[in-house]
């Protein structure tokens, strides 16, 4: 219905019976107090984060599948929208929810607009905050070339398996448009890396 639900069904012979999964974005977005409540983050981690919108760093949220990426990101853009940045949010699915009143919200289009058009037709729009769903090829180098170069307090998203994992990674999403890795260039753009991941069955 184009609010961020996600469907997968497979079926025989693919698997040997029906099989399906359903993601439903939450209704009520978490912000960072509501992990502090439950205990996924320390309080001291949270106001470190709220200092790092305000500041207009950029920010890598790193994890693995159903680590709780999307809700975390929507945590730190219910802190961006207190600002009156003018917020670019760039997606595939469209799953992230911003109350900013300048906010600007482009989906990819299969075919035709990729996540790479997007992020270049961006930097037209006077974005002071460019946000990103999930960089998963080389629109990487493009949007790091973005925030370095006038657009800081950005936030994306990628599968990794650990902080570090998560700058290698991105290492690998760059050389898909470039036959160099730019180490500099990604150690100058990435100021907070946040790994999320699940323990005991909780998100952390």
């Amino acid at each position: 219905p184009g609010s961020g639900e996600r469907f997968e069904g497979l079926l025989p012979p693919v698997s040997t019976a029906p099989c399906f999964s359903i993601r439903k974005p939450a209704t009520t977005p978490f912000e960072l107090g509501d992990y502090v409540d439950q205990g996924a983050l320390a309080p001291a981690l949270a106001e470190a984060l709220k200092d790092s919108i305000r500041t207009h760093s950029n920010i890598l949220i790193a994890g693995g599948t159903s680590s709780g990426k999307t809700t975390f990101t929507n945590a730190l853009l219910a802190e961006a929208s207190l600002g009156d940045d003018r917020i670019v949010i760039l997606e595939d699915t469209r799953e992230l929810k911003c109350a900013a009143p300048n906010v600007v919200q482009l989906r990819t289009h299969r075919g035709s607009t990729s996540l790479q058009d997007l992020v270049r037709s961006t930097l037209r729009l006077r974005p002071d905050r460019i946000i990103v769903g999930e960089v998963r090829g080389p629109e990487a180098l493009d949007l790091l070339k973005a925030w370095n170069t006038g657009h800081p307090g950005g936030i994306t998203t990628l599968h990794a398996n650990s902080a570090y994992g998560a700058l290698q990674r991105l290492e690998q999403l760059t050389l898909e448009a470039t036959p160099r890795a730019p180490f500099d260039l990604i150690a100058e753009a990435i100021d907070v890396v946040v790994f999320m991941s699940r323990a005991g069955g909780r998100r952390r």
